[in-house]
């Protein structure tokens, strides 16, 4: 997404559709457990574009057969310079369980060095580059030199 605005492309809609084998897909088969997923991972799809775009994203169902693999299915439809359509369409394929282990970790060692800093509250850094829906949403570029300059004592949060 950042990519298109960055470009230029007015993006008009995008949609991401999550289908997995695994517990947490079977989870959300009950409809009534979707409503905050969709929300906070529509709003990451959308939140660094300056326009208000149409969205959707969320799961899209469980496939018992795909066991702890996860399937994401993306697409953003925009148009660019002499109201030329563009569009892209991905497919990622995931292991799910380990997708975010990585991630927790470098959680976990942002939080252990504000705890040693005497830091309480929310790491907006940390939280900028780590999470979907953030206190404050920036670029991942950014986020990710923020954490840096957290770890460096150059930033509080």
């Amino acid at each position: 997404m950042d990519l298109f605005v960055s470009r230029g492309v007015k993006i008009e809609k995008t949609y991401q559709l999550n289908v997995g084998g695994n517990t947490d897909f079977l989870n959300m088969v009950d409809n009534s457990r979707l409503t905050s997923k969709k929300i906070s991972k529509t709003k990451a799809l959308t939140s660094l574009v300056p326009y208000n775009v149409e969205a959707w994203a969320g799961p899209g169902g469980h496939i018992p057969l795909l066991g702890d693999t996860k399937i994401c299915f993306a697409r953003i439809e925009g148009r660019k310079f002499g109201n030329t359509p563009v569009t892209l369409d991905i497919k990622l394929t995931v292991e799910d369980s380990p997708n975010s282990a990585g991630m927790v970790i470098d959680v976990i060692r942002a939080v252990k060095i504000a705890l040693d800093r005497g830091i309480g509250g929310s790491l907006i850094s940390t939280s900028a580059y780590a999470f979907k829906h953030p206190p404050v949403q920036v670029a991942d570029h950014i986020a990710r030199q923020w954490v840096e300059e957290f770890i460096q004592g150059k930033k509080e949060r």
